[in-house]
């Protein structure tokens, strides 16, 4: 075990891979690390274990009064719609870390937050710049490193299946068609291509027939290439580790395992979650794609039971555990997390 590396505070907890330290400043938490053991590339990070996470929809977390936003923005405490936005931004984050400290926790999953034509920017624009209703790089930057000051962990959200209809290179099919040095990016079906016609369906391969959703042909090498270089900058660029959207969506063979590879020889420590909606085991077990799943199943249960709904939650899934799965989810869940519950405690305004 390495020596560890001495912090003024308590030590709260001691395991034999990891330890943590709470110091109380000023009325706040600091969350340090005591030691950083070497994470084998097919284990979980040590630090996992004593993880409390936060998720943050960014859009409409906290708005700062630091950044000039476009004027068509909707109130912020009005309704929630499809299409509008409240303005939300990276900066605002950054102004209530202090109150996110005070809850208890010390890592952020942060939900995508790259260029975007969407509220909630699933749908890419550029894997390289953050969304400048956000604050853009700069703002992430000063983010990602107030948390780690903090001694708070940054999960990134990537979206690596599909792109967007503003996304360049598909863009460039769009204004282009056969003749776009992009076309084999994407899978295209037909020319020209329908990406706004709501009566027809899309002529390229979408997520489940989304037409602003076009999925990457990740078969293609500089497909490939792109991905892992986007998952290798904002590795370098101090991010702790990323949750994969819809990974199961892409089947190329070895995709994951590269991917894992590639960022975990930048940063041994990172952690790899993937958004898997059935029974994870296969996605999780050998240690060679991801160290954990987001456990919808587990989570669909445990909302059921105290809820008394009337229906099966495996119906509802699509998945049925056997009991040796499900224990095997339970323990998963519960070494890898804690969970803090307050009651209806908000960012403050």
């Amino acid at each position: 075990m390495p020596t560890p590396r001495l912090y003024e505070g308590r030590v709260r907890e001691t395991r034999p891979r990891a330890a943590r330290v709470i110091a109380k400043r000023a009325g706040t938490f600091r969350v340090c690390r005591v030691s950083e053991a070497t994470t084998p590339s097919d284990s979980p990070p040590a630090w996992v274990a004593d993880a409390v996470f936060y998720q943050i929809f960014p859009e409409r977390f906290a708005r700062s009064h630091q950044l000039r936003k476009p004027g068509n923005l909707e109130e912020w405490d009005s309704p929630p719609t499809r299409h509008g936005y409240k303005g939300g931004d990276l900066v605002g984050v950054v102004e209530r870390l202090d109150w996110l400290t005070e809850l208890g926790i010390n890592s952020i999953y942060l939900n995508p937050i790259f260029r975007s034509a969407s509220n909630h920017r699933y749908h890419t624009h550029d894997y390289y710049q953050v969304d400048p209703l956000l604050g853009g790089n700069e703002a992430f930057r000063t983010l990602l490193d107030a948390c780690h000051e903090r001694g708070i962990r940054v999960i990134l959200d990537g979206v690596f299946n599909h792109a967007s209809r503003g996304f360049f290179q598909f863009n460039d099919i769009l204004e282009n068609g056969y003749g776009s040095p992009w076309v084999d990016w994407f899978t295209i079906t037909g020319s020209p291509l329908n990406p706004y016609h709501q009566e027809l369906p899309p002529n390229y391969q979408a997520w489940w027939g989304n037409p602003a959703l076009p999925k990457f042909n990740t078969d293609h090498p500089d497909v490939r290439e792109y991905l892992m270089g986007f998952a290798e900058h904002w590795t370098r660029q101090g991010i702790d580790g990323w949750r994969l959207d819809v990974p199961s969506e892409i089947t190329t063979p070895g995709f994951w395992e590269e991917f894992r590879s590639r960022v975990r020889a930048i940063n041994p420590q990172a952690y790899l979650v993937g958004e898997i909606w059935a029974d994870a085991t296969d996605w999780i077990a050998r240690g060679d794609r991801f160290d954990a799943a987001m456990n919808y199943i587990f989570t669909g249960k445990t909302l059921a039971a105290p809820l008394k709904l009337g229906r099966d939650i495996d119906s509802i899934s699509g998945a049925s555990l056997s009991s040796r799965s499900t224990a095997y989810a339970v323990r998963k869940a519960l070494a890898l997390v804690d969970v803090v519950y307050h009651d209806e405690r908000l960012p403050p305004p």
